[in-house]
């Protein structure tokens, strides 16, 4: 696999909110690094980890290869949703140390935009071996 098939593949995966789609583009132990200090390691680890998408709609993700080699590559990535659980924004606040955004009971929840990078190493077979992430987060005001 392509550096251009993966993020075309993960474009997909994550647009439909689809944890077996996001799966099947990584090796049985493949390696998902959401950030520089977190794992998910093999399909179950990332099918699990993948289920907060379940909490997003509206999704849109746009993407530029930015190096290519023929087992690697490197991609910019930008993603834009709407969030649709208090929970959901409640767990990106405390990640990002961003202070929750003032709302109004009855507000709506806001749309967020994820900034970041992609570097993925792929296997013989072509699936994905490691993919590791560097992002970064906001409000879409």
């Amino acid at each position: 696999m392509s550096i251009d098939a993966f993020m075309s593949g993960y474009k997909r995966a994550w647009e439909s909110s689809d944890e077996h789609l996001l799966a099947a583009l990584f090796t049985t132990d493949g390696v998902y690094r959401n950030t520089p200090f977190a794992q998910q390691r093999g399909h179950e680890a990332i099918k699990a980890y993948w289920q907060r998408t379940k909490l997003q709609s509206d999704i849109r993700l746009d993407y530029e290869v930015l190096h290519r080699e023929e087992h690697a590559g490197v991609a910019h990535w930008r993603t834009t949703y709407q969030v649709t659980s208090e929970e959901l924004f409640r767990v990106w606040a405390a990640s990002t140390g961003t202070p929750l955004v003032a709302r109004k009971e009855g507000d709506p929840l806001p749309r967020l935009v994820l900034d970041g990078i992609a570097a993925a190493r792929f296997a013989a077979d072509g699936k994905c071996s490691e993919l590791r992430l560097w992002w970064h987060s906001r409000t879409d005001e």
